[in-house]
């Protein structure tokens, strides 16, 4: 996969890019990661990527001119016939780990970071194809947004996690929240690891854990629960929740 990142701060993404998973798959040759500075391509001597909005209010919105040249750049030797270019914005798709497995089949995409008061919507109506948004909340930048895309995106990856079974079980891949996790030592200050867990029953620990991902999500999320259809085993365990029997 290749991702190239339009960003007025390029040197945000230094540090993540670098380290960690995102380090490692770039090194593997899984994904190669560009930052493109848009100022770059402002017309102006200037170099100027925004301007006060047509009818006057508050803020400064970015220009078209650079952004659509900047993407148009990437484009001439894009991998892709067509890459998903996806704006940053507090007004997009809520972005959710299906949406990161379906752009993680994609060869080649495009992110762009905005700032200021927003984007002319000449960039929003003629350019990207997707609008994502990581939550109900602004932040100064899509910078992290982006971050947080590339490094969901990243890991689903082929060859970029150690155990290909580890994202195939994260919260939200399953449509449910993940079960509880332990590790050595099997007694800490009292606390013990549940006897299933180190049984070697393989069925029985797959249906325990199984039960505790419906409980975990039906606990903390029933909101997930509302669109995912369940068969009857787990309808009947929710009955069980409902009357406090815990898993």
């Amino acid at each position: 996969m290749r991702i190239d990142i339009l960003t007025l701060f390029p040197e945000m993404f230094e540090g993540v890019l670098a380290a960690s998973i995102l380090g490692k798959a770039r090194e593997k040759g899984a994904v190669v990661i560009n930052t493109v500075n848009f100022r770059d391509f402002a017309l102006d001597k200037h170099r100027t990527v925004d301007d006060v909005p047509y009818g006057g209010g508050g803020g400064m919105v970015l220009k078209p001119e650079p952004i659509f040249a900047a993407v148009e750049h990437v484009l001439a030797d894009s991998p892709s016939r067509a890459p998903r270019i996806l704006m940053m914005t507090p007004q997009g798709e809520t972005f959710t780990q299906a949406k990161a497995e379906q752009l993680a089949q994609e060869k080649h995409l495009i992110l762009i970071c905005g700032h200021y008061e927003g984007f002319d919507e000449r960039i929003r109506e003629h350019l990207v194809t997707d609008e994502l948004s990581i939550g109900d909340y602004v932040l100064t930048g899509g910078e992290i947004p982006a971050m947080a895309v590339v490094d969901c995106v990243v890991r689903l990856l082929p060859g970029v996690l150690g155990n290909e079974r580890s994202a195939a079980a994260d919260s939200f891949s399953t449509g449910l929240l993940e079960y509880p996790q332990y590790t050595r030592p099997a007694s800490f200050r009292g606390w013990d690891v549940p006897d299933i867990l180190l049984s070697g029953h393989h069925a029985n620990i797959e249906e325990w854990r199984n039960r505790q991902a419906l409980y975990r999500t039906w606990l903390r999320r029933p909101d997930l629960l509302e669109r995912r259809p369940l068969d009857e085993k787990q309808k009947r365990w929710i009955r069980e929740f409902e009357q406090g029997i815990k898993p």
